[in-house]
């Protein structure tokens, strides 16, 4: 099994940021929703400057307006836009090579599958486990980067479950909402590749 590809999410403060680098994870994701671990475009701005070229940023949203997705793209510029997949009927044509889209389990199954797609549980950020038997049907029929509820403690047995193109944890790196923990970062992304090392 190859090493998953890895983000972490709702990156806040420059420690955080740089422990994700340090580790070689493939992207990191800025928060533009109600959240604990919401930043402001100009947050995020200073935050991703050491990341750009090393690491993917990614502005992740829930159900933004089509003024805030304008914005996000033009100010932040990010490499990828985190959108639920439903939303973006309501939404101007966007690259589709710059979205990484959403979507929930029990959620309609579109008629076809974006080439790459994030799988979450009902909300985001709540630290609640994604369903593993249907994340991993979906992982069958297109590139899916596992999220929800995720740790170190379980990222092994969902690597091995779901067989994901990729992971995303947010709430299970930090100390407290909001807050990264450094160490839980390392932990985490150790765990993810020792599941490709055979370990």
């Amino acid at each position: 099994m190859t090493s998953p590809w890895i983000k972490v999410c709702g990156l806040t403060d420059v420690t955080a940021v740089a422990t994700a680098l340090e580790q070689q994870v493939d992207a990191i994701g800025f928060v533009f929703a109600p959240s604990p671990r919401e930043v402001t475009i100009d947050q995020a701005l200073r935050l991703a400057e050491p990341a750009r070229g090393k690491a993917l940023c990614v502005a992740v949203t829930l159900h933004p307006s089509s003024e805030l997705v304008s914005h996000l793209l033009e100010a932040f510029e990010p490499d990828l836009l985190q959108i639920d997949l439903t939303d973006l009927a309501s939404l101007p044509p966007i690259d589709p090579s710059r979205i990484l889209p959403v979507v929930r389990q029990q959620q309609a199954v579109p008629t076809t599958w974006p080439a790459r797609v994030l799988f979450e549980g009902p909300r985001s950020g709540a630290g609640l486990t994604a369903d593993w038997q249907q994340a991993a049907q979906l992982a069958a029929v297109t590139e899916l980067v596992l999220a929800g509820g995720l740790s170190a403690t379980n990222v092994v047995a969902a690597i091995r479950e779901v067989r994901p193109f990729g992971v995303d944890v947010s709430s299970g790196v930090e100390m407290s909402p909001g807050r990264k923990s450094p160490q839980k970062i390392i932990e985490f992304v150790e765990a993810a590749r020792s599941v490709s090392a055979g370990v």
